[in-house]
Order: structure tokens, then sequence, then C-alpha cells
């Protein structure tokens, strides 16, 4: 018996894979019922609402539920995005117009392909403030957050250059002691973000904590050993690299053209490797696209495209010459072979 109990499992492991549940609840009375799941491969670009990081959508129910569940997810840890808006079909290029968008809600998170999620209602019915998680670093972004404001709090109790001073210092050191403390550097690396960003007023403290502070170093290496072949890893040591030539070019002779000959070249390099690492990943995911349509026959393709234009089935059948039974045949045939269970199932496994 228990041989058999055995062999049960490892039948089950080698033909089950991972799925990864997202859901919670958004008001509907207030939101649009579409939701959007992103990935967020670039640190900064993790506030705001960007199209090209789209992955999925779902629409919510009439009780304000929603979930997304797959298994196309990466295996390790990586930075991903909820939010819902107000804005229609076709305003969504201009309202996101370099990711701002005023009539928007938004939730960062850490996952992986295995990991369940949900998104609760808090205090008021208030959504996207509580993260329920199987993954103990999913809420690590909330917590930023709440430290944030914080700080803003502190800086908003006496507007004066000496008060902004006292708080530039002090929040510098809390942020980065504790973006290390949270023990995961893509998480630590919002706060780096925040920290160098050069519009805010902590830059100049980041340029001069850069040249002595082993900090950075010790965040590349948490980086390197922790997430290789992310694509934060390689941006991160890219940044690096060039702040801190743009930093020795100052020191130097900074009008010498061949300093600018060796930054535009760094810069240069920097723009061809994050280029060449997200044509990497399109092209993994274009692979992943192929191989799903691969497992499909000719026929079933071309319903399928049309599936994936939310036509029904008597528009596919006139449009194929087809009966409406024989559409149907074909559409469950296509559900059977992707193992989904909806039209909406299929969309997600497409939707880039």
């Amino acid at each position: 018996m228990q041989l058999r109990l055995f062999i049960a499992f490892l039948l089950t492991s080698l033909f089950c894979e991972a799925q990864y549940s997202f859901s919670g609840y958004i008001n509907p009375d207030e939101w649009h019922n579409t939701v959007y799941l992103s990935i967020v491969e670039d640190y900064r670009k993790m506030s705001g609402v960007y199209s090209e990081q789209i992955i999925a959508k779902t629409n919510a129910d009439e009780t304000g539920f929603f979930e997304f569940k797959g298994n196309i997810l990466d295996t390790e840890n990586r930075i991903y995005r909820i939010h819902i808006d107000k804005c229609s079909e076709n305003q969504q290029d201009i309202n996101h117009f370099n990711g701002h968008c005023n009539d928007s809600e938004e939730l960062l998170f850490i996952a992986k392909n295995t990991d369940t999620l949900n998104l609760p209602f808090s205090f008021g019915n208030q959504i996207f403030c509580k993260i329920e998680s199987s993954n103990p670093k999913a809420n690590a972004f909330l917590k930023i957050d709440s430290l944030k404001n914080e700080m803003r709090f502190a800086y908003g109790e006496v507007r004066s250059e000496a008060n902004r001073k006292l708080n530039n210092n002090k929040w510098f050191k809390t942020l980065q002691d504790y973006g290390e403390a949270l023990n995961d550097p893509i998480a630590e690396l919002a706060i780096y973000a925040y920290l160098s960003d050069r519009s805010s007023d902590l830059h100049n403290h980041y340029v001069n904590d850069l040249q002595d502070n082993p900090y950075y170093d010790n965040l590349k290496m948490r980086l390197e050993n922790t997430y290789p072949n992310a694509p934060y890893t390689l941006q991160y040591k890219n940044e690096l690299a060039a702040d801190r030539y743009m930093m020795a070019s100052n020191i130097g002779d900074t009008s010498s053209s061949n300093s600018n000959i060796y930054l535009y070249a760094l810069l240069a390099l920097s723009f061809l490797l994050n280029a060449f690492l997200l044509y990497r990943n399109w092209k993994k995911k274009k692979s992943k696209t192929e191989d799903l349509k691969s497992k499909l026959s000719k026929q079933e393709q071309v319903v399928l495209e049309h599936l994936l234009q939310d036509k029904t089935n008597k528009d596919i059948a006139e449009a194929l010459f087809l009966s409406v039974s024989t559409v149907k045949s074909h559409t469950n045939n296509i559900y059977k072979k992707l193992n989904v269970q909806s039209r909406d199932d299929a969309k997600s496994l497409f939707i880039r």
C-alpha cells in the first residue's frame, strides 16, 4: 500500500505543474471591472502604469471579486503589479503615457509561479491595502510605503530649510538600513531607486555616499547571489558603474573629450545590454506562445485566433463557413490541449 502511494505521488509530481493564484476584491461601484496584472522588469518603473508591462487582465464579477491564475510566471521571485483604473480601452495609451495615470490604483508585490496571494478589503472597504500570501516577502513594498509615509509626516511637521536638511540626513540612512533589513535585494532596490533618483532631494546624499560606503557593492553581491539571472541585477550593475564613472569624470577633467567618449560608450553599452536582456525575455515569451500553439491543429489555431478577438461561436462559424457545433468542438479541443477552462484562461496565455 505504501509503495502504491509513493508511486502515485511521483506520478502526480511529474504531471502536475506549479500554479499561481492572485485574487482579491475591488469596489465595482467606484472602478471599472477590468483588472490588470503586470511584471515589472525595470525597477525605475515601479511606480506608475505601463502598458508594455501588462501580462494578463481579467474582469471582476458583480461582487468585485477577481482572480489571476496559471503557470506562466517565473519560478523565482519577481516584482509584479496589479492595477485598476477608470480609463476606457481607447484612452489607455493617452492616459498611461510615460506611466502617468491620475485615475488608477495599483499594488506592487513580490511573487513567483507557485504563490497564492489574496487582496481582501481593508478597513472602510479600502482596496490594495493588505496582502495575504504564501510568500513572506510579498508585502515588502507595503512596508516601504508605510515608512515613506512616516518620512513625509516628519518633513511636514516644520516646513523650513533647516528641518529639511536634518531630515535628509536622518531618512537617507533610515531608508537604506530598512531596505537591507528586508532581507530581499529586489525589495531593497525600491529604496535604492528612490534614494538615487536625480529628481529627489536625497540625490546629493546618494552621490556623496557612493564614494566611500561599501553598501552599494554589498547590494550588488546580494543581487548576484540571490537573483543572478534577473533583469534587475544587470540593470543595477550597469547603473552603478555609470554613476561611478560620472563621479570620477566630475572629479577629474570633466571637459576632456576623451572622458565624454568613454562616458557615451559606457552608456551605450548599458543601453545595449538592457536592450539585449529585454529582447531575450521577449523571445522566451514568444517561444512559450509558439510552443502552446504547436499543440493545436491548423484549424484549431485559426479558431483560437478568433477566440482571442472575443468573437462569439456564431461569428466564428460564419467567418470560417463552419457549423456552430463544429466551432464548439474545436473550442473544447483547444481548452483540453492548452489545459484551460475558459476563454479568459486561454487569452491570459497569449496576452503580452
